[in-house]
């Protein structure tokens, strides 16, 4: 592989060693660091998960109760330690590029620069979906008066609904990232196109199944999943038509 410094040199063998070394070192720093930071403010990190709580309906959010002397605790450790990898997320992509980068042609490393800037969209797009649109549609729906009578109160677990919330925005952006990899493999020709179109109604079962797999049990997060998702996976294949991409 070239060096960084120098493309057209090629680096030895216990040189890619120590600049990996370095890059992963250089990771762990920063993802202790954001983990810590995020410890620290874990009261205004958490906060932003039980706000949606209130929005529904305040007896909702004031009724959080933790079950467990431990639970509060262990609750900001997982919020830290998580939180922490996600803000350290783009060092540890520099990092990654910047060891795999040196020996990549120009023309690849111009590809892979594009589709990380469309994850970003994606990213930017399903969070926004899932917190201010999908999270309070769904925490209304379940705590419809229809479901929980007006002589019954909430007693809800103050761990397990934060992560309600947490893991559903999550896996709601794993689940996005879906059709840009589909992308790839098409760009790739390592799928076909026509091929992947014919299996249309089938890969859009696995999108609801996905959705009712990777979401709280209730339609509405499913739903809220799975449509986008079939949305951008038809995209997907508007793109690569367009493209002429997977026509191998």
């Amino acid at each position: 592989m070239a060096t960084a410094k120098n493309p057209g040199k090629m680096m030895p063998f216990i040189g890619h060693v120590r600049e990996l070394r370095s890059c992963i070192i250089g990771s762990l720093v920063v993802y202790v660091a954001c983990a810590i930071g995020a410890f620290v403010f874990s009261d205004s990190i958490i906060g932003l998960f039980t706000r949606q709580f209130n929005i529904v309906s305040s007896s909702v959010e004031s009724s959080l109760v933790v079950t467990t002397i431990v639970e509060g605790f262990t609750a900001q450790i997982k919020i830290s330690a998580i939180a922490g990898f996600i803000i350290s997320l783009p060092v540890h992509l520099f990092n990654l590029l910047r060891f795999i980068f040196p020996g990549m042609a120009k023309k690849n490393r111009r590809i892979i620069l594009i589709f990380l800037l469309l994850s970003f969209c994606l990213i930017v797009f399903g969070a926004y979906v899932a917190y201010f649109k999908v999270v309070p549609l769904a925490i209304g729906f379940l705590t419809n008066p229809y479901f929980v009578p007006d002589g019954v109160g909430y007693l809800l677990s103050y761990q397990a609904n934060i992560f309600y919330v947490f893991s559903f925005i999550l896996w709601s952006l794993a689940a996005l990232q879906l059709p840009l990899v589909l992308e790839i493999l098409l760009m790739l020709n390592l799928l076909n196109r026509k091929a992947v179109f014919r299996a249309s109604r089938f890969i859009i079962v696995g999108i609801f199944l996905i959705s009712a797999i990777v979401t709280p049990p209730d339609f509405i997060s499913q739903i809220g999943l799975a449509l986008p998702l079939t949305a951008l996976y038809l995209l997907a294949i508007l793109i690569a038509k367009i493209f002429k991409f997977g026509e191998a």
